[in-house]
């Protein structure tokens, strides 16, 4: 599938600045395909030409191995960056491959210990649709918090399998916090599935929204300062099929002065 480059006129100057009313109003947002290909592809961010063989990346995932639940639903690979803030916009670098950790009360499930995945092939680190998806959430999360001189950024490429009988999880730790700021999460594909709702929730469990990431490049935002979210286990609609949900997640960490 390629992804289309919307005409000019579909990149509404007003766009932009209505999202960052949302996300610090309520705390998270929900962006249908259409308005995300004009946001994501707005000049100076590249294109996303190379949408197949990105889409294609997650083919080769492996399993995660350090489920304590002991499922094998779930494939994933990781990357590390640095990105600039507000005052310098399209600044990112590449870290060294490192462990993804996360502290127990952020992920009761799978949390404090480090956690080594697949490094993110530098093919697709580098490739037209992961630096446009990385360079709009950049530029989002560096005007919602204009402050910030240094993002430490986390990709994880995410793919969610379901068999009969056995739904995929992909919050497995369920209704959560990441322990960062900001975090986009994308869609790349769903395949023959079912459910895998995502649900919005304040500190004392309240719902305060609910969407399904259904089209590739569906979008969703959350301020993770403000919010929990989780999303509901996927199901195959035909059990002879494959089944699995395709997923970018990009999480923003403010770096401390001096690390």
């Amino acid at each position: 599938m390629t992804l289309p480059r919307l005409p000019d006129a579909a990149n509404d100057c007003d766009a932009l600045p209505a999202l960052c009313g949302r996300l610090r109003q309520e705390g998270f947002a929900f962006v249908e395909r259409p308005q995300a290909l004009a946001l994501v592809q707005a000049p100076p961010l590249p294109a996303l030409s190379d949408w197949a063989a990105f889409a294609a990346s997650w083919e080769g995932l492996e399993v995660d191995a350090y489920m304590a639940d002991g499922g094998r639903y779930r494939r994933r690979a990781h990357g590390l960056f640095l990105a600039g803030g507000a005052g310098a916009p399209g600044q990112v670098e590449r870290l060294p491959h490192g462990p993804h950790y996360q502290a127990l009360h952020h992920n009761r499930l799978n949390g404090g210990i480090e956690r080594w995945f697949q490094p993110i092939d530098a093919a697709v680190a580098e490739g037209e649709c992961f630096r446009a998806l990385l360079g709009f959430a950049q530029g989002l999360f560096s005007t919602l918090s204009p402050e910030v001189g240094r993002w430490q950024v986390e990709a994880h490429q995410f793919r969610i399998e379901a068999l009969p009988g056995q739904p995929g999880q992909p919050t497995p730790e369920g209704v959560h916090r990441d322990g960062v700021d900001h975090v986009l999460v994308a869609l790349i594909g769903r395949r023959n599935i079912r459910r895998g709702t995502t649900t919005v929730h304040a500190a004392d469990g309240r719902e305060l929204g609910s969407f399904t990431l259904a089209a590739p490049l569906d979008l969703a935002l959350v301020d993770d300062r403000q919010v929990w979210h989780g999303v509901t286990a996927v199901e195959p609609i035909d059990p002879a099929l494959p089944a699995c949900r395709d997923v970018l997640v990009l999480t923003f960490r403010r770096q401390l002065e001096g690390c």
